[in-house]
């Protein structure tokens, strides 16, 4: 293998396929970029055996080949030269030869051969989506997801397509997130998947920085291929039903407080400072003439009640909320101002952005 190819593009794709990449100890290959030199091409491809992420820049090249290097080691070197033009060659049998005009570097590669073969995409239903619409769901939704791997369908992100609109949902049994995106174009397809919330994170990565106004969503009986421009990241689908969770989101509610997003969020920040040991708790107070009081109980480091002026609707109301579930939503929800809805103590909790009709948050209350 030998070809010349940019600086800028090297960096750019090393830094899209690492995603893929968790340390691998059993499998030292899986540490490693395959890169596969041919058509005037680099290809590159990682994987984790989860999650798979293909990409190619132009290049000269002048013999094909392919070979695996060090993610670590090779991203690292890159992004610190300063060199616009690459040579890579292999030479000495799996040794990668990286050289410009002020550097020469010599890194022990594996054989191509030991990389994964990563399966062929067969493609069953696919649809469009806005790039940009795609990473503000992921955005608003996937925080929600489970870490516990004990009941795998919540470690995971709901895809719901029907028709003209995709439904992204996330839960972990304690709070959960839903947004309603519109498809670029409209389809017949009504389907269910569930994607990992780590491919789902990393997808959300790549859209940010990407350019391309589009993302092709494929999904096959197991898998799903998400598409944007030349890049291609491919995922395993997490076996199982999603909970029937619309049953549990509240359809009205006796008391309603409009609320600035930065006010709240600072109240609730400085609040769960004496709510650590209190597993989190915070009481929420809505007092009719506009009063919200939020508080924790007395602990070891002391207690704290702080109010806040709102717009509000309906009768006095009070609710027991995990602080972190709360300020979570009000970090990444992107909204100025949020309606926060209580129906009663033993009621899930509603935040909602005033401007954004498509998006729900529910908290599973605590006790008072």
């Amino acid at each position: 293998m030998k070809l010349v190819c940019t600086q800028e593009d090297l960096e750019r794709a090393l830094n899209i396929v690492s995603k893929a990449i968790t340390p691998n100890t059993t499998l030292p290959v899986l540490n490693n970029i395959l890169l596969k030199a041919e058509n005037n091409k680099l290809h590159f491809a990682s994987t984790n055996l989860e999650v798979a992420i293909e990409f190619f820049i132009p290049a000269e090249v002048k013999e094909e080949g392919a070979i695996t290097i060090p993610a670590k080691l090779l991203s690292s070197y890159v992004n610190l030269i300063v060199d616009e033009k690459l040579e890579i060659k292999v030479v000495e049998g799996d040794t990668v030869d990286i050289s410009s005009k002020s550097s020469h570097t010599k890194m022990k590669g594996i054989k191509s051969s030991e990389f994964p073969v990563i399966p062929k995409f067969e493609k069953e239903s696919s649809f469009k989506i806005e790039r940009k619409t795609l990473e503000k769901a992921i955005g608003q939704t996937v925080f929600a997801a489970s870490t516990n791997t004990s009941r795998p369908v919540l470690s995971g992100v709901l895809f719901h397509v029907e028709k003209d609109e995709m439904k992204v949902v996330a839960t972990d049994s304690y709070r959960l997130a839903e947004k309603t995106i519109k498809l670029k174009e409209a389809t017949e397809l009504d389907i269910e998947c569930v994607v990992p919330a780590k491919t789902v994170l990393e997808l959300g990565k790549i859209l940010i920085k990407a350019e391309e106004e589009t993302v092709e969503v494929s999904i096959s009986k197991n898998q799903v291929l998400f598409v944007v421009g030349d890049v291609k990241l491919m995922s395993r689908l997490i076996e199982g039903k999603f909970p029937p969770y619309d049953k549990v989101i509240p359809k009205e509610s006796k008391t309603k407080m409009e609320i600035l997003d930065e006010a709240l969020a600072n109240v609730v920040r400085r609040v769960s400072l004496f709510a650590r040991e209190n597993n989190n708790s915070i009481k929420i107070s809505a007092a009719e003439g506009g009063k919200l009081i939020i508080s924790t109980d007395e602990t070891k480091v002391g207690e704290e009640k702080a109010e806040m002026e709102v717009k509000m609707e309906g009768s006095d109301n009070q609710i027991a909320l995990n602080a972190q579930y709360l300020l979570d939503v009000l970090n990444y929800i992107q909204s100025d101002d949020v309606v926060l809805e209580i129906d009663d103590k033993l009621s899930p909790a509603v935040v909602k952005p005033v401007k954004e009709k498509d998006y729900v948050y529910i908290i599973m209350p605590l006790k008072i």
